[in-house]
């Protein structure tokens, strides 16, 4: 790797014509991404694609201008402190709003890149250069909010934010949720049988391990082995098995770990306060998820809990 220090005007302007064009295909591949879900969105990446495929003429234009046809390759991770971007490919599915904020941040972070560039060069042309690239860029970051104001509407963002929310709902809350009450409702029976049966906290402790592993195994495997996502949108299985299995895990979990206070009276109290805690938690999410109502989400999960909890009670004691 080179430093850009050492980079001619030359190279520098091929450096420059070598990232405009990659950040015009970044942002095809978003409006790509974004066309089914957020055809608004799509339509703002597109427009700005052309305008980076125009700012890449004019600076071949120059080029060709000063330095004649033959433009060297020089890319960005060839150079030392040079921005590196990720194709989109690489990336986690973002949000929408992630999405946005890292088309903003190309513009600035690129802008920012020339003005240091600029202030620490002693070549006059090589800093005019590069302080143009910068007015360039800002041009661009301006460009985007108004190809926003002009494609996003207020209405249609909160569409689009609706969109957003609903597949991550779908993606994320909903399996973590099923895991979630899976663990700590369905383990409750053998965890706290095994405690008044044999009031001994170690007994309890491992049948709770065994059961909260065994539970998120299943659990993972039932979650992805369900849906595809292809049909539905909720995304990868792979992704959706993992929450679920890992949270069924956490949620047997919880309640377990308590008995590993040698005093059996101790831990059950510690145990019952953790399973009221789960419980809220539970009735929390599926009230600001879920959009169900707080009292009922409330009352729910408490009755399913606490006929649980009983049957482990009638089970150890009898």
């Amino acid at each position: 790797m080179r430093n850009f220090s050492e980079l001619s005007e030359r190279e520098i302007l091929a450096l420059a014509i070598g990232a405009e064009e990659e950040d015009g295909r970044i942002y095809v591949d978003l409006a790509e991404s974004l066309h089914s879900d957020y055809p608004a969105s799509a339509k703002v990446f597109f427009e700005m694609a052309a305008e980076e495929s125009e700012h890449r003429r004019r600076l071949i234009d120059l080029f060709q201008e000063k330095f004649g046809d033959h433009i060297p390759l020089i890319r960005r991770q060839d150079i030392r402190g040079f921005l590196n971007r990720k194709a989109v490919w690489q990336l986690p599915k973002p949000s929408i709003n992630e999405v946005r904020k890292l088309a903003e941040s190309m513009e600035v972070e690129t802008a920012n890149f020339y003005r240091l560039a600029a202030s620490r060069t002693s070549d006059v042309a090589v800093r005019k250069l590069l302080g143009d690239l910068a007015e360039a860029e800002i041009t661009h970051e301006h460009l985007a909010d108004h190809l926003n104001e002009e494609n996003l509407p207020q209405s249609v963002r909160s569409a689009e934010d609706k969109v957003a929310r609903r597949n991550f709902v779908l993606r994320y809350i909903q399996p973590g949720l099923a895991g979630l009450m899976d663990g700590s409702v369905s383990t409750l029976a053998p965890v706290f049988a095994a405690a008044f049966a044999t009031t001994k906290p170690w007994e309890a402790f491992i049948v709770g391990i065994a059961a909260s592993l065994g539970a998120g195994i299943s659990m993972a495997f039932a979650e992805a082995l369900s849906d595809d996502g292809s049909l539905t949108g909720r995304g990868s299985p792979i992704i959706r098995g993992v929450i679920t299995g890992v949270m069924t895990t956490l949620g047997g979990i919880g309640h377990t770990l308590p008995f590993l206070i040698p005093d059996f009276h101790t831990a059950m109290t510690v145990a019952i306060a953790v399973v009221v805690v789960e419980l809220g938690v539970i009735s929390w999410v599926r009230a600001h998820y879920m959009d169900t109502p707080p009292f009922r989400a409330a009352l729910q999960v408490a009755l399913g809990g606490a006929i649980v909890f009983a049957v482990g009670i009638v089970v150890g004691s009898s």
